[in-house]
């Protein structure tokens, strides 16, 4: 979802069941909140558009607050200092890149799009992408779900469990934000450190391939 209009203060409470939208010098919208509903663009097609990258291969972010439309200010260095950080773990993943997949209280929508990487149309084994049931052989740790509490603990000693340098992505609106469970849950951050988040409700498989590639360090 993204917003069109220019107005800095209209009348858009109530609009998303997961306060993805706010106000302040003018209207923003969390991506990593948005579960698209699709509810403030029926209510106010003024004011907010469907967006294709929230889907689509854009969408995948370095820090939390890249996913807010328009974007809030960032410098350059911060972004660079970032990319370096993780280009510096990420320089001994070479050819094949093993990829573990947990599921911290999910709703099951991200785990079919995951599962639609192993198919023909995406193939993620001809990149080098291969999922492992093992932490002990895994690279980076795919994480789905809005970090339930009964799910912290797993969630933790796998991470715990895999090698230096380990990558995490947070996979859908639950895993960055908790989505409609925000007001209890806030998502995995606050369980394991989070590399690259990838907001949708669920996203794409081309925009979860995209997250896999920037994290490995194998698209910029």
């Amino acid at each position: 979802m993204t917003v069109i209009g220019d107005a800095n203060s209209p009348d858009v409470d109530g609009l998303c069941p997961t306060g993805a939208i706010g106000v302040a010098d003018r209207v923003r919208v969390d991506q990593g909140k948005c579960i698209l509903c699709g509810r403030c663009v029926a209510a106010r097609p003024d004011l907010f558009a469907w967006a294709a990258g929230a889907t689509g291969p854009g969408a995948a972010a370095l820090t939390r607050e890249a996913l807010i439309v328009p974007q809030v200010a960032e410098t350059d260095e911060t972004v660079a200092v970032i990319r370096a950080a993780l280009a510096a773990r990420t320089t001994a993943l070479r050819r094949s890149v093993h990829v573990r997949h947990v599921d911290a209280g999910s709703d099951g929508s991200e785990e079919w799009e995951i599962q639609a990487l192993l198919g023909p149309v995406y193939d993620v084994h001809r990149l080098g992408i291969f999922f492992t049931a093992s932490p002990r052989h895994a690279d980076v740790l795919l994480v789905t779900g809005a970090g339930s509490d009964g799910m912290a603990a797993p969630l933790r000693a796998t991470y715990d469990g895999m090698p230096d340098p380990r990558v995490v992505i947070a996979v859908g609106t639950d895993a960055v934000s908790g989505g409609l469970l925000g007001e209890r849950l806030t998502g995995v951050a606050g369980h394991v450190p989070v590399d690259v988040f990838v907001p949708g409700s669920p996203p794409s498989p081309f925009g979860i391939l995209n997250a896999l590639l920037i994290a490995t360090g194998k698209l910029r």
